[in-house]
């Protein structure tokens, strides 16, 4: 058979339902055998948007997202992508097509050496030099790219290559069975938390990857240990829980880290270092237990006195099952701080005030939102206000990127949850900065007839660097732009438009938008003048009186 259906057999074979991309003349056979297989191709508007839409398919399933661009300016446009994938641990697949490679007839015309350009920012990365090679690397670039710790693979298929003739059979898909971490490491993990005066849990990113969430709530009614998370370990327990301390948003002066600084064992189950520190280690005596599918990354604020490596669901149970309460663990200050988190977000979460103000616009997405809905952030200050304030009830129902924390990638995420669920409502929570940067695949979403709502806060500027570049005593300079009028934006693409007048309208609003079909786009003008005052001075002196 040609070596583009061999491949696209191959990614048949590894359960891939969606390619997102955009072909160019080098993928012309690949496109073809698409066209006559089972997998649906996503066209989208730009590369960016396909590899954040691929990653997310990723993160959400566990199984490798797939994306595809030409050579050249399409595969560069992929960089941002994978380095979202890898940074972030979402499992993704890049096909990138090349000139002929065994008779070149066009001099070096767009070509660049993209295999050698994705090697820093992935896991794996190949030219295909013959269709022999097909079944070997696609099975290599999948399974690399779903095994701890997921990330970015790339594989470049070459126009003449993907032409050629080939008659190699698939490679079946090999079963793999994590390990599990050694008896000593549990027995050691056993020990230092019965020892511990006041442990407390940290749920991170890879705790919401594998499903862990049974193990640890698990943990959590056994035990009576408090737990907080950081921005990716969102939900993976219900965070209305009684023992939920809250979310690491912040790198000091929150609530929260009076209860970190309280602890002297923090038990931390699948923090991964490329994320904000949750919290700064040093030399106050203050233990750390490292439990996580790969073993810990050293740096000057993280360095674990036991590592607990393997599977994260088998080693939580195996803890949890060998464990004794111990009476002498003493919660109180824990509990208090609590106390002060629970007004804290309460605070400011009726305030009429308009533009509206953040908390208030967390409190109202919270109302609206199903237990199960997916809120997709893009990166702006308001990401601080959302894992902050925003209690999510179940894995991955906060979409956010705290490792690479790329704008641009809210809307394409919230597309590509809505694939993975088309039963549960998503919306896509986007400052205006980051909007404009993949605002074209509204057109994707309407020709894709999805059911879509889209937040827009809108303060006109680059919100996040404005409230930084204050906070650091700069003059305000160079971050203030001009936006178009959304609403009839929104409509020239055939989506619904509209605008929010008063903080009041809010709710009625997303609940008309998340209630009827099409996608609807919302302009809804923030407010962020306060933002140094609350979560640095405000929060630095309420937190210090605890």
């Amino acid at each position: 058979m040609k070596a583009s259906d061999l491949f696209v057999r191959a990614l048949e074979a590894e359960g891939v339902e969606y390619v997102f991309g955009i072909p160019g003349e080098e993928n012309l056979d690949l496109l073809d055998s698409l066209r006559n297989s089972s997998i649906e191709l996503i066209l989208t508007r730009h590369e960016q948007a396909a590899g954040f839409m691929a990653a997310t398919y990723g993160r959400l399933t566990g199984k490798a997202g797939v994306c595809m661009s030409t050579l050249g300016p399409g595969a560069t446009n992929l960089v941002t992508s994978a380095a979202y994938a890898q940074l972030g641990a979402m499992p993704i697949v890049m096909i990138t097509g090349q000139k002929p490679v065994k008779k070149s007839k066009q001099g070096h015309f767009q070509i660049i050496d993209a295999v050698d350009m994705m090697r820093p920012i992935t896991k794996f990365t190949k030219q295909l030099v013959s269709g022999n090679n097909i079944p070997a690397r696609v099975r290599e670039a999948f399974r690399t790219a779903e095994e701890e710790r997921p990330g970015a693979t790339h594989l470049e298929l070459p126009e003449d290559v993907a032409a050629e003739d080939t008659d190699l059979p698939l490679l079946a898909i090999s079963r793999v069975r994590r390990p599990t971490a050694e008896d000593k490491a549990i027995r050691f993990a056993i020990e230092m938390i019965e020892e511990a005066k006041s442990p407390l849990l940290l749920i991170g990113a890879a705790a919401n990857r594998k499903l862990t969430s049974k193990m640890l709530r698990e943990f959590i009614d056994k035990t009576g240990i408090p737990f907080f998370t950081t921005q990716m370990g969102k939900g993976v327990v219900d965070e209305t829980d009684p023992l939920f301390m809250g979310n690491a948003a912040l790198s000091a002066n929150d609530f929260v880290h009076r209860a970190i600084d309280s602890a002297d064992l923090i038990i931390n189950v699948g923090h991964d270092v490329v994320e904000k520190p949750p919290f700064f280690m040093g030399d106050d005596g203050r233990k750390v237990i490292h439990i996580n599918f790969i073993s810990a990354k050293v740096d000057p604020v993280y360095f674990p006195q036991l590592e607990v490596v393997g599977d994260i669901a088998n080693s939580i149970w195996q803890i949890k099952e060998g464990l004794e309460v111990q009476s002498t663990w003493d919660f109180s200050r824990f509990n208090t701080v609590r106390e002060h988190v629970e007004a804290s977000i309460l605070e400011g979460s009726d305030d009429d005030r308009f533009p509206v103000y953040p908390q208030r616009l967390v409190a109202d997405v919270r109302k609206v939102m199903p237990s199960d809905g997916i809120v997709a952030l893009d990166n702006g200050v308001y990401k601080i206000w959302f894992a902050r304030n925003y209690k999510a009830h179940k894995p991955n129902t906060v979409l956010l990127d705290n490792a690479l924390a790329s704008m641009g990638a809210g809307l394409p995420s919230a597309m590509a949850a809505r694939l993975v669920f088309p039963e549960k409502k998503v919306l896509a929570v986007c400052g205006d900065g980051g909007f404009m940067m993949n605002s074209q695949e509204l057109e994707t979403a309407v020709r894709l007839k999805m059911d879509l709502v889209v937040l827009i806060l809108r303060d006109d500027a680059y919100g996040m660097i404005k409230w930084k570049q204050a906070n650091m005593e700069f003059p305000n300079y160079g971050l203030d732009y001009g936006n178009p009028d959304f609403v009839k934006y929104a409509e020239s693409y055939g989506a619904h438009g509209h605008r929010i007048g008063a903080a009041a309208e809010l709710v009625p609003v997303l609940e008309k938008c998340l209630n009827s079909p099409g996608v609807h786009l919302i302009d809804a003008p923030v407010d962020y003048t306060e933002n140094d005052r609350i979560l640095n001075n405000e929060l630095r002196d309420k937190a210090a009186l605890i």
